[in-house]
């Protein structure tokens, strides 16, 4: 629009912004509602915009309504202004997105003040002290010009005033050419660093792979998925959605990083912290922003252990919100609405096995499950990595017993049997659909399973571990004493919940 030099070129990017769909276009389309010549195209664009999904909620999206009815003419604009009143009768009561910068002034923003761990163990009169030198640097290295929110070479972070948990952020960001070829930023979340941004000149430094990876991620990927950004000088926009643990980055409209678990850089002994502050990184070189909205998410309410688990030493694995103690597939087992589900890629295989990044040898492990017919993963006990742990481990089944292609198997591969070695008792299962209760005690070479408050499996291996299992196939895993606890992939979606374990001492 910058760029365009006739009123004819402005009004045929405004009919390709429409096909877009996405709320920045029709903040950008709501500029021209002012503009003599512009404005019936633009209440055109951000009339279908809005309401092609009703995701758009909030004031910014009120006021871009009620601004398009009073524009609209036409033969067919009282149809069209029927329908914009009925999405605002309908419209859900969220405040949808809101902006982080007004174009104006630094209003809403902070100086950096060291990292979450170190601010929280600061009293409230070293804070306030400590956060009052930090806004004076602040002015400094922060300016705002023609709308835009501009690092001036020095200075620190720029720090939301606000904390945040889950959210989606709209941000539009340049690099400036300085001619030093050191374009470096990036975006903190929740105070931890952070969706890189950088001059992708910068071979050396391995600046090649483009914008948009969490850089400093060190288990999970780091680098994005592919090159999106565009020269230096011209605007990018990133499309940010940071739910639990989970990053998803888009880059000019270009997926880069895909549903990948944000480390925490600052302890990395710890998950992502639950709600923190988003900062704009300030490293050294010229950088600009512009058109920053965030919306926030609904958060789950974290699992918690009941006062008796808590005295009895129960330990939680996983509460709906991060997957931090668990290793392995992280990408096909992720987390929906507090639950952890395992979602195969057709066509991709099983979607792999999810370990516990600690390894147990006595314990009880106690999870909820949730089948979906034909449904076929297991619980794999003191497991190795590597191997199969059916074998190399012991697998307790976790099965759609009733599924019909199921009807002729062995009486030790059915739900909660230890497979290949002992049966377990069947028909205590809750109808697929319906959330299970399960509890596995692991003593020795005693094993016992509780579905939904029946004893389906008491087993003892010592005669196994001597004489060999049931189906007469090696399991050396039958021996081992410790191990990792995992759930099995073998190509079925299956949710998982209220993951908690505790240790067992051994006499």
């Amino acid at each position: 629009m910058a760029v365009a030099k006739t009123p004819s070129q402005r009004k045929t990017i405004l009919a390709d912004l429409e096909q877009a769909k996405t709320f920045d276009g029709a903040v950008l389309a709501g500029k021209y509602l002012d503009d003599p010549e512009l404005k019936q195209r633009a209440a055109s664009t951000v009339m279908s915009i809005i309401l092609a999904d009703s995701i758009y909620q909030g004031t910014i999206v009120k006021e871009l309504l009620n601004k398009t009815m009073n524009t609209l003419q036409g033969g067919d604009s009282e149809y069209q202004k029927q329908a914009i009143v009925k999405y605002l009768n309908e419209m859900p009561k969220e405040e949808g997105f809101v902006p982080l910068f007004n174009g104006k002034d630094l209003t809403g923003w902070k100086g950096l003040v060291e990292n979450p761990i170190k601010r929280a163990k600061m009293d409230a009169k070293t804070l306030a002290a400590a956060q009052l030198k930090a806004d004076e640097l602040m002015h400094k290295g922060w300016k705002v010009e023609d709308g835009e929110l501009r690092f001036q070479i020095e200075g620190e972070n720029l720090a939301t005033v606000k904390k945040y948990g889950d959210f989606e952020m709209l941000v539009d960001w340049k690099i400036i050419d300085d001619k030093k070829q050191k374009g470096d930023a990036g975006i903190y979340l929740r105070g931890t660093p952070q969706v890189q941004i950088w001059d992708t000149a910068r071979v050396k430094d391995g600046a090649q792979v483009g914008s948009g990876g969490l850089y400093n991620n060190q288990i999970h990927p780091s680098k994005p998925l592919k090159v999106a950004d565009n020269a230096l000088d011209e605007w990018n926009t990133f499309r940010i959605l940071m739910k639990g643990d989970r990053v998803t980055v888009y880059l000019n409209g270009e997926l880069v990083t895909d549903n990948v678990i944000l480390e925490n850089y600052w302890d990395r002994k710890l998950p992502i912290f639950a709600e923190e502050q988003i900062e704009l990184q300030a490293h050294g070189s010229p950088v600009a922003y512009r058109n920053i909205y965030i919306r926030e998410l609904p958060r789950v309410k974290p699992f918690q252990l009941s006062a008796k688990e808590k005295k009895e030493g129960y330990k939680v694995l996983f509460d709906g919100t991060n997957m931090h103690e668990w290793i392995g597939n992280t990408t096909d087992y992720v987390i929906e609405d507090g639950d952890m589900a395992i979602r195969p890629k057709p066509g991709k295989g099983s979607g792999g096995n999810l370990f516990t990044k600690d390894q147990y040898s006595d314990f009880i492990f106690r999870f909820e499950f949730q089948l979906t017919p034909g449904a076929n993963n297991g619980l794999g006990i003191r497991a190795p990595l590597e191997g199969d742990a059916a074998y190399e481990g012991m697998e307790l089944q976790i099965l759609d017993n009733d599924a019909p292609i199921y009807k002729d198997l062995h009486v030790y591969q059915y739900h909660g049997s230890i497979y290949g070695t002992v049966a377990a008792k069947r028909g205590f299962l809750k109808p697929t659909g319906e959330w299970n209760y399960e509890e596995v005690i692991v003593k020795g070479p005693k094993i016992q399973a509780i579905l939904n408050g029946t004893k389906i499996l008491d087993a003892d291996i010592t005669e196994a571990r001597k004489n060999g299992a049931a189906d007469g196939k090696p399991h050396p895993g039958l021996k081992r004493d410790s191990g990792h606890i995992g759930f099995l992939g073998h190509g079925s979606p299956v949710k998982f919940r209220n993951i908690r374990i505790k240790e067992l001492s051994k006499k």
